[in-house]
């Protein structure tokens, strides 16, 4: 079977589904193409489904008009078709990798082995709706679960383990928890909240090894010689750029695959966004930075057709920060493409708003149980010499507020606990004005709680 169609999106996640929605919204003909068998859906909630919170249908995004399911197996570059395993091809005018990241699987002793190429019983990833489908079945109050890495994955998912009753260990190999994303302080206020949950959190501790016994995880080997008691093993260290089928079609990539300010590849007739794309030097693998640049290809990808930008900012759906930087960012793409995200990365380790807003079901899809630990993260966090920093930190209430300040502009911040101040703390950074000399109405945008 053989389709034409002008733009083909490989990958349905977060970015892929955003930018062909947009694309449909600007009268521009494309086609998703996603491997998985669920709808698409909101990654960055799989753990309120771990915790039972969400079931896995609320999180499902809406999906764009043209959806083809199936696995592309090839790009002929050439004749500008991809190819699918069940043997159907698209042809394109314009393709887009969405690609996404694979988790990374560690190698751990024990973890694979001669004709075993499949994870051990009791051992998983978590990074797709299977994998969260997979533990959510197999865990039990008073399970035994170690979650190896301390990023914001593998914190997300001791927590949603806890709150399922499990009785939780997580062993971080850096220093402090979530390292990519927070400064010392938030990172204790984070420590703080799991070790209330009663999470054993064990961080600068290196896994060796898993052991099991036929097929099925009984402990996990820690560097030091000591073994931690196993029923369940998650693997939450991280993921890498998924590069294959762009690195097999002969584009350019270092660590993601390669794009310019208008996110075109080593190939103009194919861009990449996303956590599979690396722009200027870096691969961001958030979900706002991914959300922006979708949003910014539309605009593209829609002027290039009409020979003027698209009027509309990018993104069709109200109230979030990751949905107004990216129609700021968008305003005037014709001219200066995409520069390097201003979004505000919001993540919620609890009952709360989740990660950037994104597609959110209402308030009342969620039950209010538990105490609230959001952050927010935006900007630049680590201060350069000469720069100025304000923290408000209340021990008693679990908050901690943080902001850089370079040459009277707000630079960057770190928000742990209430986030009422984060709205008006966004639109100072994103504005990029001049603060006033006093400092005052910066103490107010850290206090005023009626800023969002």
């Amino acid at each position: 079977m053989t389709s034409n169609t002008r733009v083909v999106v490989i990958g349905a996640g977060l970015a892929g589904v955003r930018l062909a929605r947009r694309l449909g919204e600007l009268g521009v003909s494309a086609v998703l193409v996603g491997e998985e068998e669920h709808t698409p859906y909101n990654r960055v909630l799989l753990a309120e489904v771990l915790a039972g919170r969400y079931a896995p249908e609320v999180i499902a995004l809406p999906a764009p008009e043209r959806l083809t399911r199936g696995r592309v197996v090839r790009i002929d570059r050439a004749e500008r078709r991809v190819h699918l395993a069940d043997g159907a091809v698209i042809a394109y005018d314009t393709l887009v990798l969405a690609t996404g990241s694979n988790p990374v699987l560690p190698p751990l002793r024990g973890l694979f082995g001669p004709g075993r190429p499949e994870l051990p019983e009791g051992v998983h990833a978590f990074r797709t709706m299977d994998d969260c489908l997979g533990l959510s079945g197999a865990v039990r109050r008073d399970t035994r679960a170690v979650v190896i890495g301390g990023g914001l994955l593998g914190v997300s998912a001791a927590r949603a383990l806890a709150e399922r009753g499990a009785q939780v260990v997580l062993a971080q190999q850096g220093e402090r928890l979530m390292e990519r994303q927070l400064d010392p302080a938030a990172s204790r206020l984070v420590l703080r909240h799991l070790t209330e949950l009663g999470v054993e959190v064990h961080t600068e501790t290196r896994v060796r090894g898993v052991r099991c016994v036929e097929g099925a995880v009984r402990s996990v080997e820690m560097a030091d010689g000591y073994a931690l008691d196993a029923d369940l093993v998650v693997l939450a260290c991280g993921v890498h750029p998924r590069v294959g089928l762009a690195r097999d079609a002969g584009l350019a990539v270092h660590k993601g695959v390669i794009v310019d300010d208008e996110l075109r590849t080593s190939d103009p007739q194919v861009r990449a966004i996303g956590d599979c794309a690396q722009h200027d030097g870096q691969v961001y693998g958030l979900a706002a930075p991914a959300l922006e640049q979708a949003g910014v290809l539309a605009e593209l990808l829609a002027g290039a057709r009409t020979g003027s930008p698209a009027g509309s900012p990018a993104g069709s759906s109200a109230g979030s920060s990751a949905e107004s930087s990216a129609g700021a960012a968008s305003a005037d793409v014709a001219a200066v493409g995409y520069r390097g995200t201003r979004a505000l990365t919001r993540l919620t380790l609890s009952p709360g708003s989740p990660l950037g807003s994104v597609d959110r079901p209402g308030s009342g899809d969620r039950p209010g149980t538990g105490g609230p630990l959001d952050l927010a993260v935006f900007g630049e966090q680590t201060p350069l010499p000469g720069d100025d920093v304000v923290q408000l930190t209340d021990a008693t209430r679990g908050t901690y507020r943080k902001v850089v300040v370079r040459d009277d502009r707000l630079v960057g911040g770190v928000l742990v606990g209430e986030l009422g101040t984060v709205g008006a703390l966004a639109r100072a950074w994103e504005g990029a004005e001049p603060l006033p000399a006093d400092g005052a109405p910066l103490l107010h945008l850290l206090t005023n709680d009626g800023g969002s």
